[in-house]
C-alpha cells in the first residue's frame, strides 16, 4: 500500500495504492468525507472500503482532496475537489490501460462528488455512495442516473436523514437499464462507529455479486414503496474491519 504523489490542478496530490497482480484487474477510485469537518482518506469507513475492494483483486487508489494531509491548495467548496476526482481517475488510467471496469467510491461528501463525477465520465462503470449527504447537497443531477450502483445507509444517522436517502435510492431504482442496490445498516451512525463489521460485510457482498458476480447463495429485497430495490447476498466470506 505505497504512498503516491502526482500533479493536480492545486498542485501535488496525495494518495495510497494497492495495484493487483493482474493487469487487467478491476479499477477503484475512493473519495473521502468533507476536509472541513476533519475528513481524510484514512478515515475508518473509507480504509475499510478501500480494503475490501483490494482483497478481492482491484486495483485501487484513495486520495487526500486538495489541503488535506499532503495534498497542496485549499478546499474549494466542492469544485476544486471534484477536479482532484478527475485527476485522481485519470492518474488510475493511464497507470492500468488494459482495465475495462472502472469504479468509484465515495462517502458522505465524497459521495457527492462521485456521484458527480459519474455524469462526467462515461467511463466509469458502477458507484457505491456511502451516507449520501442528501440533506446537504443537491443531487438533482442524477437525472438520469447513467450507471448502476450501490447506496448504504445507518438509519441512526444524526447528520443525514435515511428518508431522505431511502427516496434518491427510490427515485434512482425507477430509471431504466439500471439496478441500484440499497442497504441500511440498523443501528448505523453517519460513521458506522458500532457498526464498521456489518458495513464491511455489505460492501464485500455487493463487490463479489455485483462487480465480480461471484455465486450468490440467497437473495432478499428491501421494498420501497411499490418498487424493489434488490439486495443480493453472497457466501458469507468475512473481511477483516480495521478500527484505527
Amino acid at each position: 500500500m505505497p504512498d503516491v504523489f502526482f500533479n493536480g490542478p492545486a498542485g501535488r496530490i496525495e494518495g495510497r495504492y494497492t495495484k493487483a497482480i493482474d493487469p487487467k484487474a478491476p479499477v477503484a477510485l475512493v473519495l473521502h468525507p468533507h476536509p472541513m469537518y476533519g475528513g481524510t482518506m484514512n478515515n475508518k469507513v473509507v480504509y475499510n472500503t478501500y480494503k475490501v475492494l483490494a482483497d478481492n483483486g482491484f486495483t485501487v487508489l484513495r486520495i487526500n482532496f486538495r489541503g488535506v494531509g499532503r495534498s497542496q491548495g485549499q478546499f474549494d467548496n466542492g469544485v476544486g475537489e471534484m477536479t482532484d476526482a478527475a485527476t485522481a481517475l485519470d492518474w488510475l488510467q493511464l497507470n492500468n490501460p488494459a482495465s475495462t471496469i472502472n469504479v468509484i467510491a465515495g462517502f458522505s461528501f465524497g459521495a457527492w462528488i462521485a456521484m458527480q463525477l459519474i455524469m462526467r465520465r462515461p467511463e466509469i462503470n458502477n458507484f457505491i455512495a456511502i451516507s449520501p449527504p442528501v440533506n446537504k447537497y443537491d443531487f438533482s443531477f442524477l437525472s438520469p442516473c447513467p450507471i448502476s450502483g450501490f447506496i448504504i445507509q445507518g438509519d441512526s444517522d444524526s447528520i443525514v436523514s435515511e428518508e431522505e436517502v431511502l427516496e434518491l435510492a427510490h427515485k434512482l431504482s425507477k430509471q431504466k437499464h439500471i439496478s441500484v442496490g440499497y442497504k441500511i445498516i440498523n443501528g448505523g451512525d453517519h460513521f458506522f462507529r458500532t457498526k464498521l463489521d456489518e458495513f464491511t460485510q455489505s460492501i464485500n457482498d455487493y463487490v463479489q455479486t455485483k462487480l465480480l458476480n461471484k455465486q450468490v447463495i440467497t437473495q432478499q429485497k428491501d421494498m420501497i414503496g411499490s418498487e424493489s430495490i434488490e439486495i443480493i447476498l453472497t457466501p458469507k466470506v468475512q473481511p477483516k474491519v480495521f478500527l484505527d
